[in-house]
Parts: structure tokens; C-alpha cells; sequence
């Protein structure tokens, strides 16, 4: 299974090369850019480990591919995802999220099925990466 989450997410992953392009674009558009990292894919899971402090007011994209070269190194069999942010109206908004790395095995989702008031049947899912224990799940 192949998680679809963000933007390019149904494509191929993204070479080097276009994820340079994107990082270029999205500083030519002055917007922020943060690095974030999970095991949990789960598609409500917000709360993805941030790599280092936000980007702001970066000029080279060099500086960012570095960053996510060392990001995807450090956690090369978790999701590392690139955010951009822009804050033209006030507030920031994120415009731009694409994964720029899987781990070699994705483990999918598991669909729960509990019985409500009035035998009524509620739905859930979630990852099976969460079975393990944190930092043993892949």
C-alpha cells in the first residue's frame, strides 16, 4: 500500500532534481519552509516530529536541500515530509506538503468496526505501524 498524503502524492516518488525545483519555487514565493518526520502516517496524525526550527527568510534552496538530505538521512525507514508556509494574508497557511521519503515497507491501515448506541456500527482506522512500540515499528 502507498500512502497518499499531500501534494504529488499519487505520482512517482519525486527525484533530487524535483524536489530542488519545488524547493526553489517555494522560495522565489518568500514562504516558510519546515521539515517534519513521523512513524505514524495515520491520516489525522497533525503532530509530525519537526526536523530543526522552521525555515524563514531563506535565500539559497541549497540550505533546505541540505536540510532534508540530513532529515531523510537520519530517518531513512520513517515518512519525511516538506511543508511551505505562506504568510501574505496575516496568518500563516500552509500552500505546499509533499512526502520526500518513505520507508521501504508501508504497512497500511487497519478498519475498526465497534457497535454504538442502538446497535448502531461505527467505523475507525488506524495505522499498523502503531502496533509496535515507538521506534521499533519498521
Amino acid at each position: 500500500m502507498r500512502l497518499t498524503q499531500g501534494t504529488f502524492s499519487f505520482l512517482p516518488d519525486l527525484t533530487d532534481e524535483q524536489i530542488n525545483k519545488q524547493i526553489e519555487y517555494a522560495v522565489s514565493q518568500k514562504w516558510a519552509i519546515n521539515i517534519e518526520y513521523t512513524e505514524d502516517p495515520h491520516p489525522r496524525n497533525n503532530y509530525w516530529e519537526l526536523w530543526g526550527l522552521p525555515l524563514f527568510d531563506i535565500g539559497d534552496p541549497k540550505e533546505v536541500m541540505y536540510e532534508i538530505k540530513n532529515c531523510c538521512k537520519q530517518n531513512s525507514s520513517v515518512y519525511v515530509k516538506v511543508n511551505a508556509f505562506d504568510n501574505a494574508r496575516g496568518i500563516e497557511s500552509c500552500v505546499l506538503s509533499f512526502i520526500v521519503n518513505r520507508p521501504s515497507y508501508e504497512p497500511g491501515f487497519e478498519l475498526i468496526r465497534s457497535e454504538d448506541i442502538g446497535r448502531n456500527q461505527k467505523y475507525s482506522f488506524r495505522s499498523y505501524a502503531t502496533a509496535k512500540p515507538e521506534g521499533t515499528r519498521y
